[in-house]
């Protein structure tokens, strides 16, 4: 079939796989790329950080406030793949390959905005609330953007996007998935729902809100490790403490804990599976209530109280959550059920002290992506080389400016807080695919031996002179606008 001419007007931008036609004045459907006097520029240019400020106004700020910029052992200027543009397909030269000095060093960065088909984020929420079960999917905009996977430490665990979400589902997934990627990635807030589970709105950064509530506070430990930490604390004050929990609850006066300090038996009997002294599994349903379980009265984890394994009337109990957000103090009657009084000023600062000891409820987004196509080439003209100098340690990999953790094996599969980045360096492309900074800093002998585009290097002077092919130009932003 014969492709249809474009109108006159229009110009063909090669960026990126959509290849679109785009008329004067306009951007094409990324956004990134417009028609200016009939040629492709870039609309966000270079982004270089330097010690000192130039003129101009910046129109994107670096980072935030506190970030010292000791990327490397140089000026203090570090060059960004931010606004550099992309060569995709990449059977040329990357965007910029710049050359700078270090104490006599000549070293080369490789800068380029890659397509990322291969992508998706890794989601960590700080909460002891049950969010959902472990491979619900996750669904935005009414569509499913992932799973759930598995509970960490006082954090449920998301894994959203990749290839199947973005491409190998229906239009409106893709989109979908695109959009969450990239609202998450720019730290913007989303909100998800989780399937049969829970409404989350999660942004980098700050507090998750969970069915409208926002979290304070991630949880101390887990039932156990609560009681370990704090069983000296109550000794004295209280004749026996249960830290209710969704994964092990503990108990006082049977955990370890409190048999090595000397801790009386109090015929308390918990209901639950019982792992080892002191620690119970499965004492309720996930939830949203105490401990992260699905109940509102701790009571109910209770079994009748025995006589003659020390029960008796007046004994005190205190019952808390792992994060102190719950808290109730009970005496035994004499028939030994647990009846509830105002908490003794005594024992209220040991509940503090679980809740202070807690850190911050936040939401953290690791971008993942697999950087091992075509980009490559972009770099040296022998891709696999990149690959293992990237593995060995020979090249340094960095997205926006932000150190990236790549993983072992084969490949070129990076990781990046997303906090780490200035607002706004992810972009995104049509087809759809996520479209983010990154950059390869090696020595220039280092760079030859890998096959790389020499004859494509450029000194950092010539590119702040004279930006880049598209005619972008170059932005310098100074101390004051980290």
């Amino acid at each position: 079939m014969t492709e249809p001419a474009p109108k006159p007007d229009k110009i063909r931008c090669d960026a990126c796989p959509v290849m679109c036609y785009v008329a004067e004045g306009r951007t094409g459907a990324c956004d990134r790329y417009a028609n200016e006097n009939g040629r492709i520029v870039r609309c966000d240019p270079l982004t270089i950080l330097e010690e000192a400020t130039a003129h101009g106004t910046p129109l994107r700020p670096f980072l935030g406030a506190g970030w010292t910029g000791d990327l490397t052992p140089d000026d203090g200027r570090v060059v960004t793949a931010i606004g550099a543009g992309t060569t995709y397909p990449d059977f040329k030269p990357a965007p910029f390959i710049v050359s700078r000095q270090f104490d006599g060093i000549d070293a080369v960065t490789v800068v380029t905005e890659a397509i990322y088909s291969y992508c998706g984020v890794k989601v960590k929420i700080d909460t002891d609330r049950h969010l959902g079960r472990e491979g619900a999917r996750v669904l935005a905009q009414g569509e499913e953007v992932g799973l759930v996977i598995t509970s960490e430490y006082g954090s449920q665990m998301l894994s959203l996007g990749g290839v199947d979400h973005l491409t190998g589902g229906s239009k409106s997934e893709g989109r979908a998935t695109c959009d969450t990627l990239l609202a998450l990635c720019n730290c913007e807030a989303v909100d998800l729902q989780i399937d049969g589970g829970a409404q989350v709105t999660v942004q980098a950064g700050r507090p998750p809100i969970v069915d409208g509530q926002p979290e304070i506070r991630m949880r101390v430990g887990c039932g156990s490790a609560t009681i370990g930490m704090f069983a000296s604390q109550w000794q004295g004050l209280v004749d026996e403490v249960v830290v209710v929990d969704d994964h092990i609850t503990g108990v006082v006066s049977e955990h370890q804990a409190g048999k090595v300090i000397g801790w009386p038996d109090t015929g308390i009997r918990i209901r639950g599976h019982r792992s080892t002294p002191g620690r119970y599994f499965r004492v309720a349903e996930p939830g949203l209530g105490w401990g992260g379980t699905d109940i509102d009265d701790p009571l109910s984890i209770l079994n009748p109280w025995l006589a003659k394994k020390g029960a008796r009337p007046g004994l005190t109990l205190l019952m808390v959550s792992t994060t102190g957000e719950h808290a109730a103090y009970y005496v035994l009657d004499d028939d030994l059920v647990p009846r509830q009084q105002p908490m003794p000023a005594a024992l209220q600062p040991s509940v503090d002290l679980i809740a202070e000891n807690c850190e911050p409820a936040l939401c953290t987004v690791m971008f993942q992506a697999g950087a091992g196509g075509s980009l490559r080439s972009g770099a040296t003209k022998n891709p696999v080389q990149l690959t293992r100098a990237v593995q060995s340690g020979a090249v340094r990999v960095t997205v926006g400016g932000a150190p990236a953790y790549v993983w072992p094996g084969g490949g070129i599969t990076l990781m990046v807080d997303v906090t780490r980045l200035p607002p706004g360096s992810f972009g995104y492309v049509p087809t759809p695919a996520l479209v983010a900074p990154l950059e390869f800093t090696t020595d220039r002998a280092t760079y030859r031996a890998l096959g790389g585009h020499d004859d494509a290097v450029r000194d950092i002077a010539e590119v702040l002179a004279n930006g880049n092919e598209y005619g972008a130009r170059h932005r310098i932003l100074g101390e004051g606008d980290r």
